[in-house]
């Protein structure tokens, strides 16, 4: 799955502020990429309160979501010795129900389970070489969204012997989402959270229909877009691939494969939030532009958007 999106999302300039409100613009580290906020509040103290929360949240969701710490509540789950049912935060259930729904939605193209294959092709990343076909064969093997069960009315998690979880396609964009939650709970409505290759918006600056966001694949394609209420994500090998044999693989693994993607493709996809948009831009580029386009007429309120990178066939 995509670890760290490869795409520019740009926040644009605007026009200055109204007299009660001032613009406030942060950057700050988190889940191995940078998370950028920008708002418009009355002052600099409620703009400082509201984002400290933000990067304490991001750092919290990490310490449970990241499958690179032994000691994290994700690894603990799917610890060889996790007793099942598992009883988890509610954070991690509500990121693992959203990402059996997507894994669903997109026929398997999106699967959080996919832990495994990562950790391989991790190795393969270090190495230069593919994976053995035996260990590749039982990674593709444990691979199966249908492993996670859920025990309705409580955060239980059962999982099948052998099932390795791995969020990097959806947690930054659900740490996004949670930024600007945190931002309107504390009463700061305009605003625009980006985190990676990850970007979601509230409502636009003053006298603006929407935040403007550059997306850009590659030094010749670019495209701005007007961000309001929604949020788009990027996904492609431009920068984050690896050569084997003359071959060039992506870092984002097929769940079909076991490999990484051979196709140079990029694909943004505009949705209602975050998380949705970061797992889907990465199931697209698995599917490919015929078959993605295809399955995105059935979702009125999703785009996508596909470019073909140089060296494309």
């Amino acid at each position: 799955m995509r670890f760290l999106g490869f795409l520019y999302l740009l926040i644009g300039s605007f026009a200055t502020a109204g007299e009660s409100l001032n613009r406030y613009d942060f950057s700050g580290a988190g889940m191995a990429t940078t998370f950028r906020i920008s708002c418009f509040c009355e002052d600099q103290e409620k703009a400082n309160r509201a984002v400290q929360k933000c990067y304490e949240r991001i750092s919290e969701l990490n310490s449970r979501f990241t499958d690179y710490d032994p000691a994290s509540e994700l690894m603990r789950l799917c610890a060889p010795e996790a007793l099942m049912p598992f009883a988890v935060s509610e954070p991690l259930y509500e990121i693992l129900k959203k990402s059996v729904a997507l894994a669903d939605m997109t026929h398997g193209a999106f699967d959080p389970t996919c832990g495994h294959l990562s950790h391989l092709w991790r190795r393969t990343k270090r190495t230069g070489r593919l994976p053995p076909k035996d260990r590749l064969a039982l990674a593709m093997a444990a691979t199966d969204w249908k492993r996670i069960r859920f025990q309705e009315g409580k955060t239980n998690i059962s999982l099948v012997a052998g099932t390795l979880i791995d969020l990097g396609g959806i947690a930054k964009g659900w740490a996004a989402d949670e930024c600007l939650k945190i931002l309107q709970q504390q009463g700061i409505q305009i605003a625009i959270v980006q985190a990676g290759g990850d970007t979601v918006a509230g409502e636009p600056p003053p006298g603006r229909d929407g935040w403007e966001v550059v997306l850009t694949a590659d030094q010749i394609n670019k495209k701005n877009i007007l961000l309001r209420q929604r949020a788009v994500s990027t996904s492609g090998d431009l920068y984050q691939y690896v050569e084997i044999d003359g071959v060039r693989y992506s870092h984002i693994i097929s769940p079909r494969t076991g490999l990484g993607l051979r196709e140079r493709i990029a694909c943004s996809v505009i949705a209602p939030d975050c998380a949705t948009s970061d797992a889907l831009a990465t199931a697209m580029c698995v599917m490919g532009e015929d078959a993605g386009k295809n399955w995105v007429k059935q979702f009125p309120n999703i785009e996508v958007q596909f470019t073909k990178l140089n060296g494309s066939p």
